[in-house]
């Protein structure tokens, strides 16, 4: 193997080693936070004493079916389902959750779905978010939600897939180190999606 092929396959699995040398390092709450022992690993939650993982640091989830709001909820108002607590701003939602939490759970577990379509589950903001088919998703913020909407039918498709066959049941900061690394093949930067979504604005009347 000639001095060139052999860097460049060096490079990716030195960057992998730094990964897993952070992954070590990472916060003991917030490894366990995000992965309970549960169907719901991994999950973006947070660790809110005296609950240790708390979904979308205490966003009501039902309050975007029924109010098509973001809403923080109460921990005087709590579910637990699978591991993980759930805040709600009323009883009443609470009530809602109760009987049939599926329902209203966030899908890929909370994450960015837009992150979840490069197999990242990663980021994901409580009060940028979007029903489709009645199903609820997070972004990490209006860049993300834009740029997924680019194409909203191959991301979702996309990020179904890597959901499904990666990113569901996994250690979420493995995954992440993995990915952020071993790149999938149709992966943008952050750059290259924030020109696509401004040059699509550019196009629009």
């Amino acid at each position: 193997m000639n001095t060139f092929a052999l860097h460049h396959l060096q490079r990716p699995l030195v960057a992998l080693s730094l990964s897993l040398g952070l992954l070590s390092l990472a916060g003991c709450s917030a490894m366990s936070a995000q992965n309970p022992s549960s169907a719901l690993k991994p999950v973006n939650a947070v660790e809110m004493p005296p609950d240790a993982r708390v979904m979308l640091q205490g966003a009501d989830v039902v309050a975007y079916f029924t109010q098509n709001t973001y809403a923080q909820g109460n921990p005087a108002f709590k579910s637990s389902y699978e591991g993980v607590s759930f805040y709600f701003a009323s009883a009443e939602h609470k009530a809602a959750f109760d009987q049939a939490p599926a329902r209203y759970l966030p899908q890929y577990g909370g994450y960015c779905a837009n992150g979840v379509v490069y197999g990242i589950p990663w980021g994901g903001d409580a009060d940028t978010w979007k029903l489709i088919d009645g199903k609820l998703y997070i972004f990490g913020g209006q860049g993300s939600k834009d740029a997924f909407e680019l194409d909203e039918k191959a991301n979702l498709a996309l990020a179904e897939k890597y959901w499904n066959e990666e990113v569901k049941g996994s250690n979420s900061f493995a995954q992440r180190a993995k990915r952020l690394v071993l790149r999938v093949p149709h992966y943008q930067s952050g750059e290259a999606l924030a020109k696509a979504v401004a040059e699509a604005k550019a196009r629009q009347p």
